[in-house]
């Protein structure tokens, strides 16, 4: 049996975030289902890994834009800080 996994080091960087989060749940149901050998299981589990960090930095970095938008609405709005007061 051969491994589906992809290793290859600064591929996970070019994914998107649906992409990583695919990949994620393959990986996870792939796991769940059993089947694969320990050496298999642990590249499947540090793929997961990865797939984690980038979709947990695709979020990080929408929510920090989306409070960049937030903010910028509010000064707009205001023409103050939102600390002053």
């Amino acid at each position: 049996m051969t491994s589906e996994v992809d290793e290859t080091p600064g591929t996970s960087e070019a994914l998107g975030y649906e992409q990583a989060r695919d990949e994620l749940i393959e990986v996870v149901r792939r796991l769940e289902a059993g089947g694969t050998t320990l050496e298999e299981s642990l590249a499947l589990w540090e793929r997961g890994e990865e797939l984690a960090k980038v979709c947990r930095r695709w979020l990080e970095g929408a929510r920090a834009r989306l409070d960049a938008a937030l903010a910028e609405e509010a000064a707009e709005d205001g023409g103050e800080d939102e600390d002053a007061g």
